[in-house]
């Protein structure tokens, strides 16, 4: 439903949660929150609401309502919220995008989940990667908290591979490419991240890697944040070239698991909610 039904129905009257964004009819986030909340007998819903650009004051003003708990917040308006909280955590405050509002103490607190999300599915792989090269495709919302993540894991240079890459400032050890040459960047990178929507639902056989530019995969890991399908398209071309392939559904789990301990200070129920997810999107 979009945020002006969800204020007209008697859901904006119990105690809440919210996932903020446009489009958001695709978002597995209301599954996951209300099995969580019921697992703890929780008496809270969490909605999918899709906002309008013109929805964001009275979006802003509503945080104010004694039944709003919180919310996640994801694409276009990870960065458009950013200026309307009170405070920032420290996450959110240097990924500079926030993807989880907490109400704490009468403040409106802006986090990011995200790079915790991205650096759980990969911490075993940590050591190998201490001061390699990353590339990723793609420049949006998640890029930030991924870059982040990379920087935190100590990597050494980080690629980002754009259509535009000239829009883009760069400083210290992140760099700017485009699809004509980030091969050249690849032979040297440990890790190959997919952070575009290339191999989603509906467009699955789409990749960022051409198909003849499949060898360069080999032996790298190759991340997809995107987890419908849980087995993308870039993940099979990592499989065909002896890769390490990382679905996007642990991210989105992981992202979520702290975004609710955040809210409610109580564990998410992963193994629940893991097994209805592999119902929803199958191998």
């Amino acid at each position: 439903m979009n945020f002006s039904e969800f204020l007209a129905s008697e859901s904006s009257h119990r105690p809440h949660y919210l996932l903020i964004g446009s489009p958001i009819s695709h978002s597995v986030s209301p599954l996951m929150h209300n099995i969580a909340l019921q697992h703890h007998d929780l008496k809270a819903e969490y909605h999918a609401v899709g906002v309008r650009q013109s929805e964001i004051p009275s979006l802003i003003a509503h945080f104010n309502k004694l039944e709003f708990l919180g919310a996640n917040v994801t694409i276009p308006y990870k960065e458009t919220v950013f200026e309307a909280m009170d405070t920032l955590g420290m996450e959110a405050a240097q990924i500079e995008a926030i993807n989880t509002i907490v109400k704490r103490d009468g403040k409106i607190i802006g986090e990011n989940t995200d790079e915790y999300g991205f650096r759980v599915p990969i911490e075993e792989y940590e050591d190998e990667l201490y001061g390699e090269t990353a590339v990723i495709f793609g420049t949006g919302g998640a890029t930030k908290a991924i870059n982040f993540a990379l920087q935190g894991m100590g990597l050494e240079d980080i690629i980002m591979v754009s259509r535009r890459p000239g829009q883009y400032d760069t400083s210290g050890n992140i760099k700017m490419c485009n699809y004509d040459n980030w091969t050249a960047y690849a032979e040297d990178a440990s890790i190959i991240i997919n952070a575009t929507p290339l191999g989603m639902e509906p467009n699955i056989e789409a990749s960022p890697v051409a198909d003849d530019q499949v060898d360069i995969l080999t032996g790298k890991i190759c991340y997809d944040v995107v987890y419908n399908p849980q087995e993308t398209k870039f993940l099979k071309q990592s499989k065909q070239a002896d890769g390490i392939p990382v679905g996007g559904l642990d991210m989105l789990i992981h992202q979520a698991a702290k975004s609710f301990k955040m809210w409610t200070g109580l564990e998410f129920p992963l193994g629940l909610i893991k097994m209805k997810l592999d119902d929803v999107f199958p191998d």
